[in-house]
């Protein structure tokens, strides 16, 4: 099968569709309900890889949000040890109900990770050079908001191959409601 984000049809595409946008990059709608959130941003863009242009297709987030995710998968397997009955919430069914306890467990959990800063964050880039279509990206950038100047300046660096990530580790805490 071949991949289509690597066609100089689609990329001509692409670059229009930029041009016309007047960015360097075009927003991605995704179907799963994950909106452009201030904190998530899907994005496609033309770069070069082995000399030769293709499309790059990228989900960007802040650092903030690839922490609290990995400090709530953390929380539910703590979850699963303590509570053999509680099931994932990748994997409810409609009907599921947790318990007031359950709730106040995870919640209890996801405290203490935050408070313990068992969860260390850094900046990164993952790139997946099998990806459906073109070559995927995944990144995660120490900001407090994913904003067009982010994403423009993410793609203006990466191109140009100036790309510097930020190593050091962080931890954050939940803001209250």
């Amino acid at each position: 099968m071949k991949n289509e984000g690597f066609d100089p049809a689609e990329i001509a595409e692409l670059k229009a569709e930029c041009n016309a946008e007047g960015q360097n990059y075009i927003v991605v709608e995704d179907e799963d309900g994950m909106s452009n959130s201030g904190e998530f941003a899907h994005i496609q863009f033309v770069g070069k890889h082995d000399g030769a242009e293709v499309i790059y297709d990228a989900v960007i987030s802040t650092l903030r949000l690839n922490h609290s995710s990995l400090v709530f998968e953390e929380a539910e397997e703590r979850m699963k040890k303590a509570y053999p009955n509680y099931v994932e919430v990748d994997r409810r069914k409609a009907n599921y109900k947790m318990t007031e306890d359950m709730e106040l467990m995870l919640e209890e959990i996801i405290e203490e990770l935050e408070e313990e800063e068992v969860i260390k964050v850094s900046e990164f880039l993952d790139i997946d050079e099998d990806f459906e279509y073109g070559i995927g990206l995944d990144v995660s950038l120490n900001v407090e908001e994913i904003t067009d100047e982010v994403v423009t300046k993410f793609v203006n660096d990466f191109n140009a191959g100036t790309l510097k990530l930020d190593n050091t580790l962080y931890s954050f805490t939940s803001e209250e409601e």
